[in-house]
């Protein structure tokens, strides 16, 4: 069996003999050299007991924030600095502590995952006897019994099975979502074998494919019980190798953050060279020097070369507080609480599964207020993938059905093959009870009933739809082919084929029938948005059969191109076909799905629709669904039209029709392109062609201006590829988000995606409420921590041109420690979790809010110089305005003088009072939570400080701060400055704030008016009910008492 595994742009393919059961090689076998296979554990946690703090302390300090302030630190211990070694590391200390937790949190949850399938029991036969072990002491060789409704512990080779046929039946719902039941052929039919898996072939007698392989995560299904060996085995094994190619996703705010990050760094480096260069110019005037009593020595003079780079680092350490390492513990924070948001929202709750929405990363919270691109499949997504038999056209002859009942009933020969051939050509099985993924089938009424189970949803519907003959041979349905055939013998021994597939492959091979009635009937049902499918038969002759069966058997044990084999001799075993008729199948829409797709698009997002159904039947959806509307140009991009012009022709035509659109024609687009086109699109540039280099680039174009995309007639690799084409390109500027549907999709496939909600409707509210909350709450939190951080510092770089550049703080050092961590931390956290700047009931009611935060809006380049400005506008209100408000030496009421720690603590007073209240002016949403919190911080720092300075502290060897924050508040002058620079700093951000939303209002502070204006006009209508509730009570009393 051929295995790939993918590590950047290399491969590798596995190899391996197998010996069932453990047994010995034959006699006469070569040197035989066991191989070693890993044991069935699954890991999917990052760390162990003994490496957890070695490789998270590595991971954390790969950031570029971590590293740098544990450098920092580490100067600090080195080198003389003018602040404590503490003010660095306690803060670094808590960050990485906090994340460490959390992490180690996250993994523990995946440790208990692993656990609980890794313990699970599995039988094993061993020497003739049923054992029972746990799932991880698998060892590839074993020979594993599994039972009905038992899942796979591991990829195994089918050996034997209960059913007669020596098939058995399973569901990869919990791999890739089809709930509907495949069939697996058994191939090997002795225990004393060897399996040699060399590429795509066993190089004994019997070949095996992809109908042998049982997968990990599949469930058996109406077969009581098989024998299967395993062949790949714990990380080997195919779900786990795909779980090991996902990549990191890196949302938009977190590259924003970095080049934040980055721009910052500079100011840092830029203030410490600027300060370390200004410094040596004061000290070049002698005057300026050391005291004559502290007088440098000769060589110390001779060293002014590491003077000066000790000088530089130790002002980077005096400026280092500008980086906000805080920042990225508290986005962990607000993005792993947040996510229990969208867990407990009732209204994404379903009743009829009892789960609710999944969230499997917090990752990329941000991202649902940043999509640009839906792509979405058809059936089972935009549809409920519950197939109902609606009509079937025989010889040209239309039957109508209602509730499975027939309205018509003939006896032609005709019609009989018709339904003969609707009877025969399906896997359908019949089944009692059962359950899959929760979901309970079969009852009726209370009561157990039988129903049919397929690997096809449509075989179902046509078999409920209808209600015995010999099948010899079945001709099992590919993407490729898009048909099936089967070969009957009927009770008079006559052979039959009958075929049933798509159009587009039935009718290239039919010979004769009514093929323009059976098309326009077909046509006729594809728009009115139905499933279509094409039955035809012919007969064979005993020879035809037996040469039949001798092409298949030979295809069928060929060892080398087994499948290409198969597909050449389907190709000629079917074909001059006489064609019988056609069916039409519905498959209703889900709930309020034309609603959500209605609304993404008002919301500015494109959407794609990838479907393997033909382009009349899709397109008809898409119009249901409101993908497309009827004033929408159609753009065709499909294998008819380029029939008819050429490829190149094709694409610069559409191109030239969009282009009208940026010359001021508002016209709405869609496009339509079917599989065969798209890959001729995206084939890759063949050297020396003239034309294919620009295919590409001229089809994105054309989608750019497209609202609506639909692509029909996909495979499913072909979708699979769509998604990884534009994933590499710049149609998708960001990060791919993943949200699976778990209606019909399988547990597994829930847990691979990001996010997982129940039905299709509830995508509105995740992306237009929740994705519209996490953004701007997060993108405020960025925002603000570095203008509260440029508040901080800046007023430490000014304080330098007034202390002769000695790298004097301004602060003490208790204030430098918590100002982050403490004093600031919780009130913008609970900010980013609890913000509504909106209601709820207005984002869901007017989806064009979410355009106001497209494409990353609120973290663009002017939003955050603006907030940088800020930032220093205000420390220079509290810096100057405090010198200035003392600039001739204040007393205090007992004749002491304000001093430098007086000065400092003042100023950062003043600093912690504004940038609080500055988030409660950002504040809409206010709870008691954010009252206390609020005001609890500015409290706290006044209690710590009076406490601080109010106290001798026995552990510190000096107490510069004591008495000094009492002082300060015992000075008239002092709560003055306070108060009016307080006004001051915050006065140019709400007069820009009034005069922007007076001049150029955006449609959210529009919104906010109104919805200000109409609780106002609430609150005061219901004042003037109580007030006319009173009177009228007083009046009565009042005529009562008389």
């Amino acid at each position: 069996i051929l295995r790939k595994r993918l590590r950047g742009e290399e491969s590798w393919v596995d190899s391996r003999t197998v010996y069932i059961g453990h047994k010995e090689p034959p006699p006469g076998t070569e040197a035989y050299i066991p191989q070693r296979f890993p044991d069935n554990r699954i890991v999917s946690s990052k760390y162990t007991f003994w490496n957890f703090i070695p490789k998270n302390l590595f991971e954390q300090f790969r950031r570029i924030a971590n590293f740098y302030f544990l450098i920092i630190f580490l100067v600090q211990l080195i080198i003389d600095t003018p602040t404590s070694p503490t003010t660095s590391g306690l803060p670094l200390f808590f960050v990485i502590t906090v994340t460490a937790i959390k992490q180690g949190y996250e993994d523990w949850i995946r440790h208990k995952a692993d656990n609980a399938i890794n313990q699970c029991p599995v039988h094993v036969i061993q020497h003739g006897k049923v054992v029972r072990k746990q799932s991880q002491k698998l060892r590839v060789g074993d020979i594993v019994q599994v039972k009905e409704n038992e899942t796979f512990p591991c990829d195994l080779i089918l050996l034997s099975t209960s059913r007669e046929d020596g098939t058995c039946f399973v569901t990869t719902a919990s791999l890739d979502g089809e709930s509907s039941h495949k069939v697996i052929a058994e191939e090997v039919d002795t225990l004393h074998a060897t399996i040699e898996l060399i590429h795509t072939y066993i190089s004994r007698k019997t070949p095996l494919g992809s109908e042998n392989l049982l997968l990990r995560g599949a469930t058996l299904k109406n077969t009581e019980y098989i024998h299967a060996v395993a062949i790949y085995t714990g990380m080997e094994t195919k779900m786990a190798l795909n779980y090991q190619s996902k990549s990191q996703k890196r949302s938009a705010v977190e590259k924003s953050m970095n080049a934040y990050l980055i721009v910052y760094l500079c100011i840092l480096i830029s203030k410490a060279l600027i300060n370390t260069v200004l410094k040596y110019a004061w000290q070049a005037n002698p005057n300026r020097d050391e005291p004559w009593y502290n007088q440098k020595t000769e060589t110390e003079r001779q060293r002014h070369l590491i003077r000066a780079f000790t000088d530089f680092l130790a002002f980077m350490v005096l400026f280092n507080y500008i980086i906000p390492v805080s920042m990225y513990v508290t986005v962990e924070m607000q993005k792993f609480l947040g996510s229990y948001f969208i867990l407990w929202d009732d209204d994404m709750f379903d009743e009829e599964l009892g789960e609710g929405p999944l969230v499997n990363t917090s990752d990329l919270n941000e991202e649902l207020g940043q999509v640009e691109y839906v792509f979405t499949d058809k059936t089972g997504t935009l549809t409920e993938n519950n197939m109902e038999l609606r009509e079937c056209c025989v010889d040209g002859h239309v039957y109508y059905f209602s509730a499975n009942v027939c309205m018509c009933v003939s006896h032609q020969e005709r019609e009989e093959l018709f339904f003969r051939a609707l009877c025969l050509c399906h896997t359908v099985q019949v089944k009692e009870e059962e359950t899959v993924d929760g979901i309970k089938r079969g009852i009726h009424q209370g009561k157990s009933t039988s129903f049919y189970i397929s690997s096809s949803p449509d075989e179902v519907a046509l078999v409920e739809g209808m209600n015995r003959q010999d099948l010899l041979e079945v001709l099992n349905f590919d993407s490729v082919r898009r048909r099936m055939s089967v070969i009957v013998r009927s009770s008079s021994g006559e052979y039959y084929l009958f075929c049933k597939g798509a159009d587009s492959s039935i009718f290239p091979r039919v010979v004769s029938g009514k093929v323009e009635q059976v098309r326009a009937r077909v046509e006729h049902n594809a728009v009115e948005g139905l499933r279509t499918l094409c039955v035809a038969y012919k007969k064979l002759t005993h020879e035809e059969y037996e040469e039949t069966c001798r092409l298949l058997n030979s295809a069928k044990l060929a060892l080398h191109e087994r499948d290409k084999k198969l597909a050449e001799a389907y190709d000629v075993i079917e074909k001059d076909f006489i064609l019988l008729g056609a069916t039409a199948v519905e498959d209703r829409l889900q709930d309020k799905a034309a609603d959500t797709i209605e609304s993404l698009h008002k919301a500015g997002m494109k959407v794609w629709v990838l479907t393997g159904d033909k382009m009349e039947t899709a397109a008809a959806t898409c119009y249901a669904s409101r993908l497309f509307h009827r004033n929408t140009q159609i753009l065709e991009l499909t294998t008819k039209r380029t029939e008819e012009q050429s490829l190149h022709d094709v694409l610069f035509d559409l191109s030239r029709t969009v282009l009208r659109q940026l010359s001021g024609d508002c016209q709405d687009y869609g496009l339509i392109i079917d599989g065969a086109t798209l890959s001729a699109v995206l084939k890759p540039t063949q050297e020396g062609t003239s034309n294919g280099g620009n295919y590409k680039e001229i089809f994105l174009e054309i989608c750019r201006n497209c609202s609506a995309v639909l692509c029909c007639r996909m495979a499913p690799l072909q979708k699979a590829q769509v998604l990884q084409h534009f994933k590499s390109t710049s149609l998708i500027g960001f990060c791919l988000t993943t949200i699976r549907i778990m209606g019909k999709e399988g547990r597994q496939a829930a847990r691979n995606s990001d996010y997982a909600i129940t039905k299709f409707k509830h995508l509105k509210k995740m992306l237009l409420v929740h994705g519209h909350y996490y953004y701007i709450r997060i993108a405020e939190l960025v925002q603000y921590f570095f203008y509260k951080n440029v508040c901080f510092i800046f007023p430490q770089f000014l304080y330098q041109f007034f202390c002769g550049f000695s790298q004097q703080p301004l602060y003490d050092t208790a204030y430098l420690t918590l100002y982050n961590i403490s004093f600031t931390s919780l009130p913008i956290l609970l900010y980013s979790l609890m913000e509504q700047h909106i209601n709820i009931d207005i984002l869901k009611r007017d989806p064009t809010l979410y355009r106001d935060i497209a494409k990353n809006s609120l973290l663009r380049w002017p939003t955050f110089i603006y907030w940088t400005f800020l930032g220093i506008f205000d420390a220079v209100v509290f810096f100057f305005g405090a010198f200035f408000l003392f600039d001739n030496t204040t007393f205090t009421s007992n004749g002491q003088m304000f001093g430098n720690w007086t000065f400092g603590t003042l100023v950062f007073t003043i600093l912690v009072f504004t940038v609080t209240l500055k988030l409660a002016l950002d504040t809409h949403y206010w709870t008691w939570i954010n009252h206390f919190v609020i005001w609890g911080s500015l409290l706290f720092y006044v209690i710590f400080s009076l406490l601080w300075g109010g106290i001798i502290w026995p552990f510190l060897n000096y107490q510069r701060m004591y008495y000094v924050f009492m002082q300060m508040l015992s000075s008239g002058p002092a709560w003055l400055s306070i108060i009016l620079l307080i006004i001051v700093s915050l006065l140019p951000d709400v007069v820009k704030k009034v005069l922007c939303r007076a001049l150029w209002p955006t449609t959210t502070e529009r919104i906010q008016v109104r919805q200000h204006n109409a609780h106002y006009l609430h609150v005061h209508r219901d004042e003037k009910l109580q007030v006319a509730h009173m009177s009228y009570l007083y009046k009565c009393v009042y005529i009562s008492l008389q």
